[in-house]
C-alpha cells in the first residue's frame, strides 16, 4: 500500500463523517495493532486514519491489515507537529477528532458515548472520560493518578454548567484532571492549530487551559471508555527519567498559582511519578 502524502491545509466540504480517530503513529509500537483492533470494534463505527512522520513497513502492513489509509507528514518528528498534523487530517473528514495514542485501547462504546453527548450538547468543544490503567501486558492495574483526576473533575459532572470557564478550569488548576488520550475535540470551536505551545509533556494541559477560556462546553463522562497503557517504553516514562516532566509541571503551577504555592503542589504531584514503575502491581478482579 502506497503512502498518501497529505497536506496540512484543511479542505472544506469533505466532512462525510461525524467522528474520526486520527491515530498518531510513531516508529514501530508493539501496541499499535491492539489499538487499531479496538477502534475497528466500536459499537458505532467511526472513520479511522493513520498519521505518521516515520513511515515504515510495519505501519504499512497494519494499514493494509485493517484497510486504514496512511497520511505522512514530511519533516522531522516532533510531538506538537505530529499531533497537529493528525488533528488537521482528521478535521478533513469529521467535525469531531480524537487523536488516538498508539499505546492505548478504546472500549467498544467510546464513539457511542461521544456522539450521544454531542447530540445533547452541540456546543461541546472537548469530550473526555474516565479511563482504566493497564500495564504492558494489558492487565488492569491500580491507577492512582486517575483516582486523583476524578476528584479534580467533580465540577465537570454538572454538564449544564460545563460551558463556564471557571467550571472547565476547575479540572485543570491543581493538576491536569483530564486524560489526554480520552479527549475528542470539536474542530469548529477548538480551531487551528490545536497545539500552540512547545512543551513536551504538558502540551495537552496547557492546550486544555487555553480551550477552557474559549467558548464551548467540556463534557466529561465518568465511565471508563478507554484504557491508558503504562509501560517503561512510554514517552511519559522518558519525560520523568530526564526530569522534563517535573520542570514543565512546575512551570505550569507557577503560571497558575505563583512560585510559593507551586512548590507545595509539586511536593504532592511528584508522588504520581511512581505510577511508572516498570513492574506495577496488578489489580485482582
Amino acid at each position: 500500500m502506497d503512502y498518501k502524502a497529505a497536506e496540512h491545509k484543511v479542505k472544506p466540504g469533505q466532512k462525510h463523517y461525524k467522528h474520526v480517530f486520527a491515530v498518531a503513529a510513531y516508529g514501530e509500537s508493539p501496541y499499535l495493532d491492539k489499538l487499531l483492533h479496538s477502534l475497528t470494534k466500536q459499537s458505532v463505527p467511526s472513520r479511522i486514519i493513520l498519521c505518521t512522520s516515520t513511515p515504515n513497513a510495519y505501519i504499512t502492513s497494519l494499514s493494509a491489515k485493517y484497510r486504514i489509509p496512511v497520511y505522512v507528514r514530511h519533516g522531522a518528528h516532533g510531538l506538537k507537529e505530529d499531533w497537529n498534523f493528525a488533528y488537521e487530517q482528521g478535521a478533513r473528514f469529521a467535525p469531531l477528532v480524537t487523536i488516538a495514542h498508539q499505546d492505548d485501547l478504546y472500549f467498544p462504546d467510546y464513539t457511542k458515548a461521544l456522539l450521544y453527548a454531542f447530540s445533547q450538547y452541540p456546543d461541546m468543544s472537548v469530550f473526555c472520560c474516565r479511563y482504566d490503567t493497564i500495564d504492558a501486558a494489558g492487565n488492569t492495574i491500580e491507577g492512582k493518578s486517575e483516582q486523583v483526576k476524578r476528584y479534580l473533575r467533580i465540577l465537570l459532572r454538572d454538564h449544564a454548567h460545563a460551558d463556564r470557564s471557571f467550571v472547565k478550569l476547575s479540572a485543570l488548576r491543581y493538576g491536569n484532571g483530564i486524560g489526554c488520550p480520552t479527549c475528542t475535540y470539536q474542530t469548529r470551536l477548538c480551531g487551528f492549530p490545536l497545539f500552540q505551545n512547545d512543551y513536551k509533556f504538558v502540551i495537552d494541559w496547557d492546550t486544555l487551559i487555553r480551550l477552557a477560556r474559549l467558548p464551548g462546553r467540556f463534557i466529561c463522562i465518568e465511565k471508563p471508555l478507554m484504557a491508558y497503557r503504562v509501560h517503561s517504553g512510554a514517552e511519559t516514562a522518558a519525560q520523568i527519567e530526564n526530569h522534563n516532566r517535573e520542570k514543565e509541571e512546575t512551570e505550569m503551577f507557577e503560571k497558575l498559582h505563583g512560585r510559593c504555592l507551586s512548590r507545595i503542589l509539586m511536593h504532592f504531584y511528584r508522588k504520581a511519578y511512581a505510577a511508572y514503575d516498570t513492574e506495577p502491581k496488578t489489580c485482582q478482579s
